[in-house]
Formats: C-alpha cells, sequence, structure tokens
C-alpha cells in the first residue's frame, strides 16, 4: 500500500510531467535527453520534498531550468575534452594518423557509445567489469559494446582497417 507522500508524488507527476517535458524539450536537441531531465527533475522533487508543502509547476521548471544548465556545461565539458584529445592526437602524430581518425570517428559517437568504448579499450574492462560499473547485467553490458562497436565502424572512414583491428572491433 503506497504512503500519502507516494500517492500524493505520484499526483504531482502525473499532473506536471507533460509541461516540465515540454519545457525541457524546446531547451535541449533531443526527445531522449529531455526525458532523461525530466525525470531528473522529479527525482530531485523527491529527494528534496518536505511533507509540509506541495511544489508547484514554477518551482518544478526552475530545477528543470537548472538540470538544462548543468547539461549545457556537462556538454560542453565533454566536447572542451573531445577536442583536448584530438588536439593532442594531431601534435603527437600527425594530422593524418590513424589516432587522429579515431578521436574524430569517437567524437562522433552517442556518448552512451562513446563511454563503453572508452571503459573497454582505454580502461581495459572485461564484460562483467563494465556491467557493474553501468549498473547493468552482463548480457546488456555485452550488446551495448557490440552495438558501439558497430557505431565505431560505421563512423570510421573506408579504408581504415588498421585501427578498428586494434581496437577489437
Amino acid at each position: 500500500m503506497l504512503s500519502e507522500r507516494e500517492l500524493a508524488f505520484i499526483a504531482i507527476h502525473k499532473n506536471s510531467y507533460p509541461s516540465v517535458f515540454r519545457f525541457v524539450r524546446r531547451r535541449v536537441e533531443s526527445a531522449e535527453i529531455a526525458e532523461e531531465i525530466a525525470a531528473d527533475v522529479f527525482r530531485v522533487i523527491w529527494q528534496k520534498w518536505d511533507d509540509d508543502s506541495q511544489p508547484d509547476l514554477p518551482y518544478l521548471l526552475t530545477v528543470a531550468r537548472n538540470l538544462v544548465g548543468n547539461a549545457y556545461r556537462s556538454r560542453d565539458r565533454q566536447q572542451a575534452l573531445q577536442e583536448k584529445l584530438r588536439t593532442t592526437a594531431v601534435e603527437r602524430f600527425g594530422d593524418d594518423s590513424e589516432n587522429v581518425v579515431v578521436q574524430d570517428a569517437m567524437a562522433r559517437l552517442r556518448e552512451q557509445d562513446r563511454d563503453i568504448l572508452q571503459l573497454a579499450y582505454w580502461d581495459g574492462l572485461g564484460c562483467a567489469e563494465i556491467a557493474r560499473v553501468l549498473n547493468c547485467s552482463e548480457s546488456a553490458a555485452k550488446v551495448r559494446l557490440h552495438r558501439a562497436r558497430g557505431a565505431f565502424r560505421k563512423q570510421m572512414p573506408a579504408g581504415v582497417e588498421t585501427t578498428t583491428h586494434k581496437m577489437g572491433v
């Protein structure tokens, strides 16, 4: 049986989620990111909510605005890191090296694909360890890694075979 707090939260979520999602969706590049941020809004509300008052829509949208800002800052840091890695590869190996090609291909991947490939090849983790890091089953980690490898292969220019073999792709 659900507590009064849980029932009240469910009602808030049901009534406010569409507005929160639309607010976030107008400010981010994809529906997937908007769904994640909207879900995070309600996670934050659940964690900070005291039973004395119910959060209203303006408060929910303020939380959403803050989370969108965090997402943009995170994205900007990730892009700066990718650019720094590419610049370092160019300086060390030259503009036409396989390392630069790999950096460019990695930069074009979705963040989730890039993360799992880095766990596997940069950090040297096996599927069981990746599963623990990602908090998923080992079979799910294997599937994600397989899909990320495929996505990486698609980003690589034609004729660059040695790099993909080195990565085990």
